[in-house]
């Protein structure tokens, strides 16, 4: 097991799980890159568990839970009831306490990944919560996503262009879409993905992996 010593944007200290958080709009394929990391996870050896944000239901957890890729029990729900970034933002106490409950309840893992409900282009994590997080887009939501320059895609330490399969099915030029988010992250990573067929995915978990837990 990996433990670390984590500091937050606070302060404040730990020794745990490394916390990695996952946002992005709604039906950009978020529940679907979970579901294509955690084998990946499995593969390599990496004890993990899941936090999962919905505004007032549990469905993106009971989802996960009834894949059969991971224990259930190992899957917490956050209920926000309000806008989804509130609580992974503003107020992160609730996500907080979700992670800080699984690492009692399994003492073994060693990654927690936190998916916020789906929110829009400004949506981001407070480093109180997470040690790294990624922002999920997809060429179905159009092309002109990176050009809108939302702190999502311009703030996440790495944005991941989901669906990339869809690009000639609704009329999105993917090279360009891939360069001109290039330009707006000014140098940070970019991953495209294919949740569907698990296309890219092992390069995200690379980065997941490089970034918290063997830094």
């Amino acid at each position: 097991m990996n433990l670390q010593q984590k500091t937050s944007a606070t302060g404040a200290s730990r020794v745990g799980a490394a916390r990695v958080g996952i946002g992005g709009p709604v039906g950009s394929g978020k529940t679907a890159l979970i579901e294509r990391l955690i084998p990946v996870f499995a593969e390599r050896g990496v004890s993990l568990a899941i936090v999962t944000n919905d505004l007032v239901t549990e469905e993106d957890a009971e989802r996960i839970r009834r894949s059969g890729l991971i224990d259930a029990a190992r899957v917490s729900a956050v209920e926000a009831g309000a806008c989804p970034h509130t609580v992974i933002r503003e107020d992160p106490s609730l996500n907080i306490a979700a992670a800080d409950e699984l690492e009692e309840r399994f003492p073994d893992v060693e990654l927690i990944l936190i998916e916020s409900g789906g929110d829009n282009l400004a949506s981001t994590f407070s480093l109180d919560l997470v040690d790294w997080w990624m922002f999920v887009i997809d060429v179905a939501g159009g092309d002109d996503i990176p050009r809108k320059n939302g702190p999502g895609v311009v703030k996440s330490d790495l944005l991941v262009i989901n669906k990339q399969d869809l690009a000639p099915h609704v009329g999105v030029d993917l090279a360009r879409m891939r360069t001109e988010a290039e330009a707006a992250r000014g140098g940070r990573p970019i991953a495209l993905t294919n949740c569907r067929t698990g296309e890219g995915v092992a390069a995200v978990a690379d980065r997941i992996m490089a970034a918290v837990l063997f830094r």
